[in-house]
């Protein structure tokens, strides 16, 4: 008898360490929506194994929240199309945002889809195999470069929006070029260490301004990278207005981990500006970077 029970105390103890989805519901944080998948935010590691958030991970909760705020409009504000809605994330890493934002807005509409282009092959795979653990099914992870994601038959011709996140240095222009491609209604951008701009600065001098007070702005490598930085982003915000983009520039508050705490986000008009394709003309010849006109900035 007693090693009867000693067997049942021994069940009932299992029961408690494993406890039913309901269960485990009822113990999670109130930092979680209701609906979440738990097995995806510990997939993440948002969670821990027994449902809990430690500092940083609360602080990365709130960071993705954040950013879904600024994006779940723009999702909404879509037209209904045959297929639903479809989403490309270039850069996409380990597919933090893509995955939450299929199970936060994806994954209760019949239709819709969501891409998920890398270039490194384990985390393709590891995105693959954790949609398919999830049952997400309307999310493809593509081992791809930007060139290969634009032209190649991997992706349908047009894709609504486009998120490229802390997509370092070129990646963010790469980004735009396959939105303009794919002729997306939305993109959604987040640039990070931009070197291109200061590169051609430190070779060039900006040999205009060469003998003005202004040079003092890039003596300095350290004020040449963060000038080359604020640059960059401003002739992106100013060529997307020139190819018929509504830009709108805010910070991503909430990234507390990150300097770069800039977001972009352009909306198609289809009414391209002259005036801003002048202003990029005038300060690319200016600073001496009339070259990217031939690559980066075509108009």
């Amino acid at each position: 008898m007693k090693k009867v029970a000693n067997n049942r105390n021994a069940g009932s103890r299992a029961q408690q360490a494993a406890p039913s989805p309901a269960g485990a519901l009822s113990q999670l944080p109130p930092e979680v929506r209701p609906g979440q998948s738990v097995e995806l935010l510990q997939a993440l590691h948002i969670l821990t194994r027994d449902g809990k958030l430690n500092q940083d991970s609360r602080r990365k909760l709130k960071q993705v929240y954040h950013l879904f705020q600024f994006i779940e409009p723009l999702l909404l504000a879509l037209p209904d199309r045959p297929g639903g809605i479809t989403l490309a994330d270039h850069g996409a890493g380990k597919s933090y945002l893509g995955f939450i934002l299929y199970d936060l807005f994806f994954k209760a509409r019949p239709q819709g889809h969501i891409y998920g282009i890398e270039t490194r092959t384990e985390l393709v795979q590891s995105s693959r195999e954790l949609a398919a653990r999830l049952g997400f099914a309307r999310m493809s992870f593509l081992n791809l470069s930007v060139a290969e994601s634009t032209h190649g038959a991997h992706l349908p011709a047009q894709i609504d929006v486009v998120t490229a996140l802390h997509a370092c240095d070129t990646a963010t222009d790469d980004a735009i070029a396959f939105g303009l491609a794919k002729q997306a209604t939305y993109m959604v951008l987040a640039p990070c260490c931009q070197a291109e701009v200061a590169r051609v600065l430190s070779q060039h001098k900006a040999l205009s301004l060469a003998r003005t007070p202004l040079a003092e702005l890039w003596r300095h490598p350290l004020h040449t990278r963060e000038l080359g930085s604020q640059l960059t982003n401003v002739l992106r915000c100013l060529y997307l207005e020139a190819r018929g983009y509504q830009v709108t520039v805010t910070e991503l508050v909430g990234w507390e981990h990150s300097l770069k705490n800039e977001l972009i986000i352009a909306r198609h008009t289809g009414q391209p500006k002259h005036s801003a394709a002048e202003r990029l003309r005038a300060i690319l010849e200016e600073f001496g970077l009339s070259s990217l006109l031939q690559t980066r900035f075509q108009l």
